[in-house]
């Protein structure tokens, strides 16, 4: 009789520690998903966006807009082809949500004419890959891109009168595009007149009267 206890209480021992274990797995598989689920969500969404560089960047603000699409192998196209002109060194094409921005770096020698120049020359490249009645143009109550198109030599010439910047720009609205040469004030007196104040404002000179009391003593 007492062996046949024990051996029923050995099985009841057995059988609760199986249960305990497959409690214990059960809870690590549980905590397990609950860890890698999120994880595996957060990865495929930098994945996603990783994938998605370079493409256009849609809200619901454009939903129904923007059709046909501006495609990464538009973007590649243009880059591509604006690298190969003459004079420029560095080429980049960005799409922010319904922008196309050309960015070109020049030759540093390259003065103001060579930058309008090239920034038609572009014009011409993104008028082949993206007709610009179709991508640049409103039709309706459809809204569409905008075109910037930069081209700059030495950033490091800035505020000098060899420095060249020319933005040529066609938004929607506009049936041709327009260019203006941003490195050229557009009232070059007014423009003075402010660089004299910022001048006379870092470099204070000296009062009258303490020259004449230094004169004085």
């Amino acid at each position: 009789m007492t062996n046949t206890n024990t051996s029923t209480k050995k099985r009841k021992k057995r059988s609760n520690l199986r249960k305990k274990e497959i409690r214990a797995r059960i809870l690590f598989i549980i905590l397990l998903l609950v860890i890698l689920i999120p994880a595996g969500i957060f990865g495929w969404m930098l994945l996603s966006a990783w994938l998605d560089t370079g493409s256009p960047i849609l809200g619901d603000r454009y939903k129904d807009d923007l059709d046909p699409a501006i495609t990464k192998s538009d973007i590649e196209t243009i880059e591509k082809s604006t690298g190969k002109l003459s004079g420029v060194e560095k080429a980049s094409v960005q799409l922010a949500t319904a922008t196309l921005r050309v960015y070109a770096d020049i030759t540093d020698s390259s003065g103001v004419e060579t930058a309008e120049s090239t920034a038609d020359s572009i014009y011409r490249i993104v008028a082949e890959t993206l007709d610009p009645s179709v991508y640049f143009a409103q039709s309706g109550n459809k809204k569409m891109y905008d075109l910037e198109i930069h081209v700059y030599n030495d950033i490091d010439k800035a505020g000098t009168d060899s420095y060249a910047y020319v933005i040529e720009t066609k938004t929607s609205s506009m049936s041709e595009p327009i260019r203006q040469v941003a490195s050229q004030p557009i009232d070059a007196e007014l423009a003075q007149q402010l660089r004299d104040a910022v001048e006379a404002r870092n470099n204070p000179q000296p009062a009258e009267e303490n020259s004449e009391e230094q004169n004085q003593g």
